[in-house]
């Protein structure tokens, strides 16, 4: 049996906006809607509360962000039938703010981060407005609070998490983005969060325009591909509405650790 036994996406927001704003590039389809879909990811297990990968954001994010809640993180949660209350464990990939935004959520869980990403996060270069732009500080000082409450795990590279679960490191849209690798009945499955926010990101080989260093966010990307040898339908996004359409969805909750049931290529198509 394999070690993780469902992985569910759950969208918790969404923002409308064009193909322009998703590529470092121009694009044919420039002025077509292409939106963004927000999740939180959660990780089965036989036996043990389930593992939440990132936080999300709350009302006040979405209205300084214009981004739309189509249900909060807590009653999202719930509908997944997931007592927040008893998760042990929660993954944060990286600190921007839709990633990490909902900590205080998560009242008795440990925080498993990269070293790279708390160290930027708190660096001086959050001083440059650029930079700190997809950052929200109140999320940053909850962590260092959890941290000086022992309730922080740092991660220096690649990790074991788990069985089943294990942590990649793949800087580049930040400096410690971190993937989750879940070993399921299909195979290995990637949670890629930003490494690729949208299916196309990896297939136009265009960035999504925010990262640190952009060959780095490449090999990234190439770094998840690699891990579920090549097959997009192992690797998830972090943002793409496609997941949604393509996997079994009920609720606006998608069953990633089964088959999609249009394959991504053809969907793309």
């Amino acid at each position: 049996m394999a070690a993780v036994t469902r992985i569910d996406a759950i969208r918790y927001a969404r923002h409308e906006r064009s193909a322009a704003e998703n590529f470092t590039a121009p694009v044919d389809d420039h002025d077509l809607p292409m939106p963004l879909d927000y999740y939180v990811w959660a990780i089965h297990r036989e036996g043990e509360p389930p593992v939440i990968v990132d936080t999300g954001f709350g009302a006040t994010a979405a209205a300084a962000r214009g981004r739309e809640i189509t249900r909060p993180i807590r009653k999202s949660l719930r509908d997944a039938g997931i007592d927040r209350l008893g998760v042990t464990d929660v993954i944060l990939t990286h600190l921007h703010y839709d990633h990490a935004g909902g900590i205080e959520d998560f009242p008795n869980a440990r925080f498993h981060i990269q070293d790279a990403e708390m160290a930027f996060a708190t660096s001086r270069h959050i001083c440059d407005a650029h930079t700190r732009a997809p950052f929200d500080g109140e999320p940053v000082a909850e962590l260092v609070k959890r941290l000086y409450h022992d309730h922080v795990v740092f991660h220096d590279g690649d990790d074991e998490f788990a069985p089943g679960i294990s942590l990649r490191l793949a800087h580049g849209h930040t400096a410690g983005l971190q993937v989750v690798v879940c070993e399921t009945a299909r195979g290995p499955v990637v949670l890629a969060s930003d490494a690729a926010h949208l299916y196309a990101n990896i297939t136009r080989k265009l960035p999504f325009p925010i990262f640190v260093d952009e060959a780095d966010y490449a090999r990234a990307q190439a770094r998840a591909l690699e891990l579920v040898g090549g097959s997009l339908d192992h690797l998830i996004p972090g943002h793409d509405p496609l997941v949604l359409a393509c996997f079994p969805t009920e609720n606006d909750i998608a069953r990633v650790d089964l088959a999609p049931h249009t394959p991504i290529l053809e969907a793309l198509a």
